[in-house]
């Protein structure tokens, strides 16, 4: 599981043309299910978010978690970080999960991250969103599931 984290100000989401979600300071974080992903690759990547000390503190310096700044977080479904471009030059999306299985566990994520912040906003899953936000810093984190399993490196 992959979750690109971009640290926000702000965070809106307009789903199928309408106003659906947003949020304030936290994260906004795309989220790239895989077929190869578990409820522990969630429970492992909602886990470090929610410590992450990424936010600045008194004195400037990046030494705050999401629960100390009391922020939120905008989860956003992303099949597409999961594309393969390695040939050609259109992507393929073959190692992304089912549709009915990436909604389980997206789901499955916003759920376990949600007593671990403050605030879930979620994108709406099988649509056509419009994300906007204004990136504070900008601090921009991925976070693999396989990296903090100790199956992949950084």
């Amino acid at each position: 599981m992959l979750a690109i984290l971009q640290r926000i100000l702000s965070a809106s989401v307009v789903a199928d043309g309408k106003p659906y979600s947003q949020c304030g300071q936290g994260f906004l974080i795309l989220l790239g299910v895989s077929r190869e992903d578990t409820e522990e690759d969630a429970r492992l990547l909602a886990e470090k978010i929610a410590k992450l000390r990424v936010f600045q503190d008194a004195a400037g310096k990046m030494n705050c978690s999401i629960g100390e700044i009391n922020g939120s977080v905008m989860v956003v479904p992303n099949f597409t970080l999961h594309a393969s471009y390695k040939k050609g030059n259109r992507p393929d999306f073959f190692s992304s999960v089912p549709p009915e299985r990436a909604e389980e566990l997206f789901t499955y994520f916003c759920e376990y991250i949600t007593p671990l912040v403050p605030a879930v906003c979620r994108g709406k899953f099988r649509s056509h969103m419009q994300v906007s936000l204004v990136n504070d810093g900008p601090v921009t984190i991925p976070v693999d599931s396989r990296v903090l399993r100790g199956e992949r490196s950084i």
